[in-house]
């Protein structure tokens, strides 16, 4: 989210306005400030959300996307990423996809996360999006089923076409709602693509890995 926050050079003020229009109860949840790793100063999101014990559908989570305020095209793609992740967890726990019930998926931060990166990714409206091999590890991860080996089940559903590389680390370097937006966006695989770069940004997540880096490199520009 921070690298998207970045590429599009949106104010605090801006930010609220897109999060009030996907739910009046985002705006103001999330910000974008300065995080040092190794003495090296990059960008990470910080949300700050209300806590929320409600379970949500797919079904609930359309019509949640639909009644916002998104365009139509951030509707789809939002949508799209989280039908995949209900076919994902349908596969993993062998129930028909309407009738999984999200945890952390249908959470307010996800709803956050993922109706907020569609409508970034629609406002930079690239006309390629290139995306290094991600990094997979070992290790386990908790969640709200338990502990879990990683990659996460819903992760391993949504491997297929993905490119990754092994991690030097243990735990959750990938989550499915990151996997659900790439294949959402039309995401390929590959090195740097010959380009000119207009923007940039160095982005941290929130967990340090020791002698790993967690963090990400954004560029937008055009094609050369």
């Amino acid at each position: 989210m921070a690298g998207l926050l970045r590429m599009a050079r949106l104010s605090d003020e801006e930010v609220d306005r897109l999060l009030g229009a996907i739910l009046p109860e985002l705006t103001g949840t999330l910000r974008l400030t300065k995080r040092k790793v190794n003495q090296v100063t990059g960008w990470t999101a910080t949300v700050t959300l209300p806590e929320e014990h409600q379970h949500r559908t797919l079904r609930d989570i359309c019509t949640v996307v639909s009644q916002s305020g998104l365009t139509d095209q951030a509707k789809q793609l939002a949508t799209d990423a989280f039908t995949l992740l209900a076919r994902a967890e349908a596969v993993v726990h062998d129930k028909n996809p309407e009738k999984v019930h999200f945890h952390e998926v249908g959470a307010l931060d996800s709803i956050l996360d993922i109706c907020l990166a569609a409508k970034l990714f629609t406002r930079l409206a690239p006309g390629r999006f290139v995306v290094s091999p991600l990094p997979l590890a070992d290790g386990y991860v908790t969640c709200a089923h338990g502990v879990l080996p990683v990659p996460a089940p819903a992760v391993l559903e949504l491997l297929e076409g993905i490119s990754v590389c092994r991690f030097p680390g243990n735990g959750e370097t990938i989550t499915p709602t990151a996997i659900a937006l790439l294949h959402a966006f039309g995401a390929v695989f590959g090195g740097w693509p010959d380009m000119h770069v207009e923007r940039q940004a160095l982005v941290y997540g929130s967990h340090d890995f020791p002698n790993a880096p967690n963090g990400a490199i954004f560029a937008f520009g055009t094609a050369r």
